[in-house]
């Protein structure tokens, strides 16, 4: 059955103007992207095919590149297609980064967390970022400082402190992710969170924390007693 041969309350775009976007499933949001399925599928129904392979989860979805959408094994659904998938998903990220920098005042794992979870929770390989605060732990900026692979990412202090001191930031917060989900802190993390601890020692920096972001949930080594 195509999309048309639906009834107008089951149509995706229809449904919307009559009960606003709220009332549809995500299948049906992502078909108003794509537009159209194939001969074999409606668009509704290729989505909940790509939805059931994502997990039923946006957030994997939006893991996966516009190249491996369309690499044919999903009928209808080409590079065009993937491509606007994939702009939605940065589109969903860009919201969340506005909403987390109106957010001026930095003083907890959480709200480092808010700040750049936006930014790495689909990532496929490890990135270590720094977050700059001014003196009242105002937000002064972010950066990443180093990507890796897939288990890890090597950090030079240099970098840091460069930027550091680049911003006039008198406080920083860290942070890395962790692709594989888990928020569990390796024998490298914990060598390295002390590394940067003697630096900003040295520097006369205060370290508010080093966050590992997982998946929908995160490490703070000062909420755990490590800093």
């Amino acid at each position: 059955m195509k999309v048309a041969d639906y009834s107008p309350e089951d149509r995706p775009r229809e449904k919307l103007q009559m009960m606003g976007p709220q009332a549809l499933t995500t299948a049906e949001l992502l078909a108003i992207l794509v537009g159209s399925g194939s001969t074999e599928e409606n668009a509704v129904q290729l989505m909940q095919r790509v939805m059931h392979d994502s997990g039923d989860s946006l957030a994997l979805l939006g893991r996966r590149s516009w190249r491996e959408l369309s690499d044919g094994r999903y009928k209808g659904l080409g590079p065009v297609k993937a491509v606007t998938l994939a702009a939605a998903a940065e589109l969903s990220r860009r919201r969340e980064m506005e909403k987390a920098t109106q957010r001026q005042t930095i003083t907890t794992a959480m709200a480092v967390y808010s700040l750049l979870n936006p930014l790495l929770r689909d990532k496929d390989t490890e990135e270590f970022w720094v977050v700059m605060l001014n003196q009242a732990s105002k937000l002064i900026g972010y950066t990443c400082v180093s990507r890796g692979g897939l288990s890890e990412t090597a950090v030079d202090l240099r970098v840091i402190a460069r930027e550091a001191c680049l911003a006039n930031a008198t406080i920083i917060a860290v942070a890395h992710n962790h692709p594989s989900g888990s928020i569990r802190p390796s024998r490298q993390d914990n060598e390295l969170t002390q590394r940067i601890k003697q630096m900003c020692g040295i520097m006369r920096l205060h370290l508010l924390d080093h966050v590992i972001i997982g998946d929908a949930k995160y490490y703070s080594y000062h909420e755990e007693g490590q800093l």
